[in-house]
Formats: structure tokens, C-alpha cells, sequence
């Protein structure tokens, strides 16, 4: 029982990256960004490939948020230059991105248990090296989190942060103050999809296998994330987006867990998160329907 607890924890974590991703661009930006389903196995396919050839798993991880950073640019390249919907220029990016994940890692790629991963480097082995494999998958999974929460939420308290935020709630304001809205919807995009592929760069280093599916339905799976820790922490004033996504990918792992231990097929695993996925939506409509309701008495 308390290894599925620590799994389901390390899953969230890991997947709060992807969640962070998914935050800045459904809740800031409002842009329906399906990349993410794209830039996810991105993530996992540079980092295998990486690993196999010999190279430092955390300067892996570097380069996977770096290639991500490069698929969030060439979607917002398709919206803001080449005037192409929000939606559709992640379709099309996310399209391209299967086959060039392909050419990267094929369709499957097992890393062999004698290459060395974040989890068992000789720098983590100096430190936890007395721990077992699952607390230190677990610990390094916070530890990657918490520094990618801690510097996004330093980079939303910047003028450049700011701007990011008002380019979501009123882009007029924006292009009244001589900034081009454009190019920090490209800024939020490049960051939204580097978290988005490190979140799949480490997810492949704990699973220790990358597959050309593995980012189907993640798109759903941060939306989820997003809008229940939002939802459960919105009257909650000292808690901040990040911390709230945080708990909603905890949560949301831990349904999935749950549904999975009560005896419902593993194959049956993407039915259940667009089913919760659903449930979430609709407590959510309802929840602001009585909102409106009681303001309006």
C-alpha cells in the first residue's frame, strides 16, 4: 500500500510539469494548445536516444526541455506569423511531431538497465544512494518540480510575466502599451511545451521506455489537472496556479490508481481519464451555474 502510495505520487509530480504546461497556455493564454500531445513523447524520444548513445541523463533532460522550447516556437509561429487558428497550428504541429518522433526513436525504445538515469546517477547515488529506487524516484521527481515551480513562479512576478498574463485576460491592454502581443503569446508557448517535453523526457527516465503513443491523451490528462486543482483551491487565496495544478495532478494520478486497483483493465486506462475528464467538466459547469445562480437571488 505505501508503494502505490509513493508511485502515485511520483506520477504526480513528474505529470505537474506537463501540468504547469497546460496552465500557462489553457488558463493564461486561453489557447487551445494541442502540442502537448506532440511535445510529450518529443521529450521521451530525445531523452532515450540520449541515453542509449551515453550521454549525462540531467543534461538530457536539458536538451528535451530545449527541443520542446522549439516545438512550442514553430506553433506559435504558425498562429502569430503564418495567421493560422490556435487550434489548428497545434493540430498541425502535433501531426508533425508523431512522425519526427519516430524518425528520432522509432516506435519503441527500452533503456537497459546498466545506463544510468537521474535516478541512479552517481550524483544521485552520493546523496540518496542509502534510499531505495522508489523513494529516489520519488525525491528527485519533487526535487525537479519544486525548482520548476519555484522559477515559474518567479518568471510571473517579471514584466515579461505580467505581460504574459494580460495577453489571456485583455490583449487590447497589451497592444496599448506598444507590446506586441504576438510575440509574448510565442514566449508562453516555448515555455508552456519545454515543461510539457521535460515532464516526458523524466516520465521516460522513471518508466525507463519511450513509445511513440505515449503522448496521446495528455492533453486531457493536464486540462484535468488544471481544472481540479483550480476548482478545489479558487476561493483559497494564498495558494498559488502552480501550487493548486500541483495538487490536481496528485489527485487526478491518484483516480486513476484507484480505478486501476478496484479491477478495471489497464487497456480500459485512457476510457477512464476521458471519463473522469468529463465528471470534472460537468461539476464544473455545475458549480458555476449555482454561482450564478446565488448571485443573481
Amino acid at each position: 500500500m505505501l508503494d502505490l502510495i509513493i508511485s502515485t505520487l511520483t506520477q504526480g509530480f513528474i505529470y505537474a510539469l506537463l501540468s504547469f504546461g497546460v496552465y500557462i497556455t489553457y488558463k493564461i493564454l486561453d489557447f487551445p494548445d494541442l502540442t502537448v500531445d506532440g511535445s510529450f513523447p518529443l521529450g521521451a524520444a530525445v531523452t532515450a536516444v540520449l541515453l542509449v548513445k551515453g550521454v549525462n541523463p540531467f543534461l538530457s533532460l536539458l536538451v528535451s526541455l530545449l527541443v520542446g522550447a522549439l516545438a512550442g516556437f514553430v506553433t506559435g509561429f504558425i498562429h502569430v506569423r503564418l495567421k493560422v487558428r490556435d487550434l489548428l497550428s497545434g493540430i498541425i504541429t502535433m501531426t508533425a511531431l508523431f512522425s519526427i518522433n519516430l524518425q528520432i526513436a522509432g516506435s519503441n525504445l527500452s533503456i537497459a538497465r546498466e545506463i544510468d538515469t537521474v535516478f541512479t546517477s552517481p550524483v544521485t547515488m552520493s546523496v540518496f544512494g542509502s534510499m531505495s529506487l522508489i523513494l529516489r524516484k520519488l525525491i528527485v521527481s519533487a526535487i525537479i518540480m519544486i525548482v520548476c515551480k519555484v522559477l515559474l513562479d518567479l518568471y510571473f512576478k517579471t514584466k515579461n510575466g505580467f505581460l504574459l498574463r494580460a495577453v489571456g485576460d485583455n490583449s487590447v491592454l497589451v497592444t496599448s502599451l506598444s507590446k506586441d502581443k504576438g510575440r509574448i503569446k510565442i514566449i508562453g508557448l516555448v515555455i508552456s511545451n519545454a515543461l510539457v517535453a521535460l515532464s516526458g523526457a523524466v516520465a521516460c527516465q522513471e518508466q525507463r521506455s519511450f513509445s511513440a503513443t505515449m503522448g496521446t491523451g495528455q492533453i486531457v490528462f493536464g486540462l484535468a489537472a488544471v481544472i481540479i486543482g483550480t476548482t478545489l483551491f479558487r476561493r483559497v487565496s494564498f495558494i498559488k496556479g502552480t501550487t493548486a495544478v500541483i495538487f490536481g495532478s496528485v489527485i487526478y494520478k491518484a483516480c486513476i490508481q484507484i480505478a486501476i486497483s478496484l479491477g478495471l483493465p489497464a487497456n480500459l486506462l485512457k476510457l477512464i481519464t476521458a471519463v473522469l475528464f468529463l465528471l470534472i467538466l460537468v461539476l464544473g459547469n455545475f458549480q458555476k451555474g449555482s454561482v450564478k445562480k446565488n448571485v443573481r437571488a
